[in-house]
C-alpha cells in the first residue's frame, strides 16, 4: 500500500529552519515580548479606576415670609329679596270706581291718590247726618233753657223737685243724642274721605285690578275688593336659610352688645358684592326637617334697583378684623390627610410644617395655624424640595392680588371668603 508523503511548501520551510537557528534567548525574546505588552496594558486598564460621580447641587428655591394682613372673614349664603312692607289695596266703602290715578308699575309717595269712588251717595248720608246733629243741638238748648227756668223757680216753690229732676234727664238725654248725631256725622265724613283711596306706604305699586266703572265691595279685613298691591323698596329684605353650624358659629363669635353683623350681597351678574347691609332678623327656631334657620337683612335701596324676588349670594361677617397669615394657594401640599407647608431653616434644610387653612383673600390662602410670621415658606420650587434636604434659598416675597376665591380647603363651616380689612 502506497504512503502519501505531505508535500511541505518551499516558503514556510526557510522560516522555519531560521527560527531553530535562533537561540534560545532570542526565541524566548520573542514569545514574552508580546506577553510583557499585554500585561502592561492590562495593568494600565486595571489601575485606571471610574472616576466618582459628583454629588448634585442643592435645589433652587424661593423662599418668603409669610404676609401678615388684618381680614375681616365672611360666611357664605344664598337667598332673595323681598319687600320691606306689602300692603293690599282694598277699599272702605262700596261704590263705583270713578278714577285711576296712577300707571301701572310706577312708584308711589304714601298719601298719593290712587283710586276714587263716587262720593255722591256719601256725600248726601252725611248732610242728613249734619241735619241731625243740628236737631240734636237744638232741642239740647231747649231742655237746657227749660231746666234753667224751673231752677230759679225753686226758691220760690213754684215747681216741685220731681219737676226739676225730669227736666235735668231730658238735658242729659239731649246731651247724648247730640253725640250720637255728632258721631254719625264723623262716620258720614270718613265714608266721604274712604272714596278717595290713597296710598298708606311708599313703595313700587303693581298693576290696577279693576278699571274705571266697576263696581267694589267695600269693608274691613279682606271683604273689600283688592284694587292692586304695593311693595315697600327702601328699605328691602334679603331672606336666607343656614344651617345649624354656621349658626352655632356666629352665635358663639358674637359679642355681647355688639351690632349687627355687616352683610354684603352679589347679584348674579356682578363680580363683586357691592350691596352693603346689616343683619335684621334670625328666627327663634330651627326648622327641624331641614336642620336650618331663616335670617333676615336689610338693605338701603334708594334707587329702587333691587326688587322682590330677585337671587343673590350674600355673605355674612363672621368676626371683626383679626390678624392672618396670608401664603400662596401653590405653597400648599397634601399630606394624606393633612395640608402641610414646606419651610427652610436657618440651616438651609426644608421641613414640613402641618397647617389649618381658612378661607382664600385676594389670591392667598390663609393659615390660621402651624406658621409664625418669620418662617421662611418656600413659594417656588417646592415640587424640587424634600423635608430633610438641603435647598439654596432666594429672597421672595408675597403679595396679594386681586384673584377669584378658591372654594374652602376643608368641609367644616368655616368662612367662605375673606377681603383685606381697611
Amino acid at each position: 500500500m502506497n504512503m502519501i508523503t505531505p508535500i511541505e511548501s518551499t516558503t514556510a520551510r526557510p522560516l522555519v529552519d531560521g527560527f531553530n537557528r535562533m537561540s534560545r534567548t532570542r526565541r524566548a525574546a520573542i514569545v514574552l515580548i508580546p506577553l510583557a505588552l499585554v500585561a502592561a496594558a492590562g495593568t494600565k486598564l486595571a489601575g485606571e479606576s471610574p472616576a466618582v460621580a459628583a454629588a448634585p447641587p442643592p435645589a433652587a428655591v424661593t423662599v418668603a415670609a409669610p404676609l401678615v394682613r388684618d381680614v375681616s372673614e365672611w360666611d357664605d349664603y344664598v337667598g332673595r329679596f323681598a319687600p320691606s312692607r306689602t300692603v293690599e289695596i282694598r277699599p272702605r266703602v262700596a261704590g263705583e270706581v270713578t278714577g285711576i290715578h296712577f300707571r301701572d308699575g310706577e312708584i308711589v309717595q304714601k298719601g298719593q291718590l290712587l283710586f276714587t269712588i263716587d262720593p255722591r251717595p256719601f256725600s248726601a248720608a252725611l248732610a242728613e247726618a249734619r241735619a241731625n246733629a243740628a236737631s240734636a243741638r237744638s232741642a239740647l238748648a231747649l231742655a237746657q233753657a227749660d231746666l234753667g227756668r224751673a231752677t230759679r223757680l225753686i226758691a220760690d216753690e213754684a215747681v216741685s223737685a220731681g219737676e226739676v229732676d225730669s227736666l235735668r234727664a231730658k238735658v242729659q238725654a239731649a246731651q247724648a243724642a247730640l253725640a250720637a248725631a255728632d258721631a254719625r256725622v264723623r262716620v258720614r265724613a270718613l265714608d266721604v274721605e274712604f272714596t278717595q283711596v290713597r296710598a298708606p306706604i311708599a313703595g313700587r305699586i303693581s298693576d290696577r285690578k279693576v278699571d274705571a266703572g266697576n263696581q267694589v265691595a267695600g269693608g274691613e279685613g279682606t271683604n273689600g275688593t283688592v284694587l292692586t298691591t304695593i311693595n315697600a323698596l327702601d328699605p328691602i329684605y334679603f331672606t336666607f336659610d343656614g344651617s345649624e353650624a354656621l349658626y352655632l358659629k356666629t352665635q358663639r363669635a358674637r359679642q355681647p352688645g355688639a351690632e349687627p353683623a355687616a352683610v354684603e350681597i352679589q347679584l348674579q351678574d356682578e363680580t363683586e358684592h357691592r350691596w352693603k347691609g346689616r343683619l335684621d332678623f334670625t328666627d327663634n327656631g330651627l326648622d327641624q326637617r331641614s336642620g336650618t334657620i331663616r335670617g333676615r337683612a336689610v338693605l338701603s335701596n334708594p334707587g329702587y334697583f333691587l326688587t322682590p324676588g330677585m337671587f343673590g349670594n350674600m355673605r355674612l361677617a363672621a368676626g371683626g378684623k383679626a390678624p392672618a397669615l396670608l401664603v400662596p394657594d401653590t405653597a400648599i401640599q397634601t399630606d394624606q390627610a393633612r395640608k402641610i407647608v414646606l419651610t427652610v431653616d436657618a440651616q438651609n434644610q426644608v421641613s414640613a410644617k402641618p397647617v389649618v387653612l381658612g378661607p382664600v383673600v385676594d389670591g392667598l390662602r390663609v393659615v390660621r395655624s402651624g406658621l409664625t410670621a418669620r418662617d421662611r415658606v418656600i413659594i417656588t420650587g417646592s415640587q424640587m424640595a424634600m423635608p430633610g434636604a438641603k435647598v439654596a434659598p432666594k429672597a421672595g416675597r408675597i403679595a396679594a392680588t386681586a384673584a377669584a376665591a378658591a372654594p374652602p380647603a376643608v368641609s367644616l363651616p368655616v368662612a367662605g371668603e375673606a377681603t383685606i380689612a381697611n
